[in-house]
């Protein structure tokens, strides 16, 4: 099947690793091509941009325009004390099912209507503590996601800083960016099917895929959590008298929570294209001006596809505003409880963005419609910095070069002081 190249306004995507002379002969003048791994056992339908990432051009015209903006990073309080009521609810769901059959309606709706939006709750807590802004210090940072990853069931909080720290300062990077899909699984899964299968799985798929693409070393943060869980695993099962059902409840919620829950569907809204969608993704000027006696023209039908979307909806209440992701990218130093008051202040620069207004809908769309899938996501060949260490060798043809990783960095996180860059 012959490569096809998009014809956009920007001569800076295309939809295949194969090389086009032609139009790399246009962009010499406007931009530095890398082309991506050539290989990849299959054929490359992602769109490849050489631009950087928009979320640092935007940060600097956001502060050049708001320096207010500055004020607002720093430490929440308030998380501290949320995540202590949802470990606190989730150990007493579990203690409560003990003598409960896992396969009983009971079981099982609790599981998903409280125990998967409770861990979803935690994995948004781990995301925000990831980026210390629940303490001053570090180790406070780590110790509170270690026990925000007690009714996870499985250590990850250690493990995830690292992954998500360089997702952030190497959005779309292939070899780097763990939270793409490589171009097998987006093969395997292009259908219906392929794509249910996903989203009823995605937790596994994002737990697992980093371990193809690369590891970064085995501290005693690891050490830690992975004692930590297993000694509250053990001392749970004990305490309800050698039952196993409160930690299948917590297993089972952790499913559940990246499966087909409301919450979920954050997964795929964040980064996934839906630009050939022609509607659910309007942005917040176009739902203002939206006129009933004509349809206008979709806002991203001559655009390239948008690396990340936002969601304004009210199950930001249950995470963290993890919706407002545009805003989280542009100033990951902000934390959950003031990235409202960013949007406030520079709704200029975030009202013409595409957003969607249901997560719920993100799922069934993107299940469901042939324009959207696996393949809807914006890469880059080069830059980045990895965080945190770990080898450059990248698995799955994820190949990472010592020039693409770039200077690695330890993991003391974003820095206040980078948000100037």
């Amino acid at each position: 099947m012959p490569s096809a190249v998009v014809t956009t306004d920007s001569p800076h995507l295309r939809v295949s690793a194969a090389k086009n002379k032609d139009l790399d002969a246009q962009n010499d003048q406007r931009s530095v091509r890398i082309p991506p791994s050539e290989s990849s056992i299959v054929e490359d339908q992602f769109f490849w941009t050489y631009t950087e990432e928009p979320h640092r051009s935007r940060r600097q015209a956001i502060i050049k325009a708001h320096p207010e903006v500055t004020k607002l990073c720093g430490y929440e309080p308030l998380t501290k004390y949320v995540v202590f009521g949802v470990v606190s609810l989730q150990i007493c769901c579990a203690y409560l099912l003990r003598d409960t059959s896992m396969l009983s309606w009971r079981f099982l709706a609790t599981a998903y209507l409280i125990g998967a939006t409770a861990n979803q709750n935690l994995f948004l807590a781990i995301h925000e503590i990831s980026h210390n802004l629940a303490f001053r210090s570090p180790m406070g940072n780590r110790l509170l996601a270690i026990f925000a990853n007690l009714p996870i069931g499985v250590p990850y909080s250690a493990a995830f800083r690292p992954y998500h720290l360089t997702h952030h300062k190497s959005l779309g990077v292939a070899g780097l960016d763990t939270d793409l899909p490589t171009a097998v699984e987006a093969f395997l899964l292009d259908s219906l099917l392929g794509k249910a299968f996903f989203c009823t799985f995605q937790i596994l798929f994002y737990a697992l895929r980093p371990m193809f693409i690369y590891s970064p070393p085995f501290t005693y943060i690891h050490t830690l959590n992975l004692a930590v869980q297993l000694s509250f695993d053990y001392a749970l099962v004990k305490f309800c008298g050698g039952s196993l059902q409160p930690f299948f409840y917590l297993i089972l919620s952790s499913f559940l929570a990246g499966s087909l829950h409301p919450c979920a569907g954050h997964f795929i809204a964040e980064h996934y294209f839906f630009s050939k969608v022609d509607h659910g993704t309007e942005s917040i000027t176009e739902q203002k001006a939206k006129s009933t006696e004509k349809k206008q023209p979709h806002p991203l039908d001559n655009l390239p596809p948008p690396e990340t979307y936002s969601y304004y909806g009210p199950l930001n209440i249950l995470t963290y505003n993890v919706g407002l992701h545009n805003e989280h990218h542009d100033f990951p130093a902000i934390p959950w409880t003031r990235l409202p008051a960013l949007h406030r202040i520079a709704s200029e620069f975030y009202e013409p963005l595409p957003s969607h207004r249901s997560w719920v809908w993100v799922i069934w769309t993107f299940i469901l419609d042939k324009n959207v899938g696996m393949w809807c996501r914006v890469k880059r060949a080069q830059g980045g910095r990895l965080v945190g260490g770990g080898g450059k060798s990248g698995r799955s043809g994820e190949t990472i070069s010592a020039e693409s990783a770039g200077p690695e960095e330890n993991e003391d996180g974003w820095k206040e002081s980078e948000l100037q860059n």
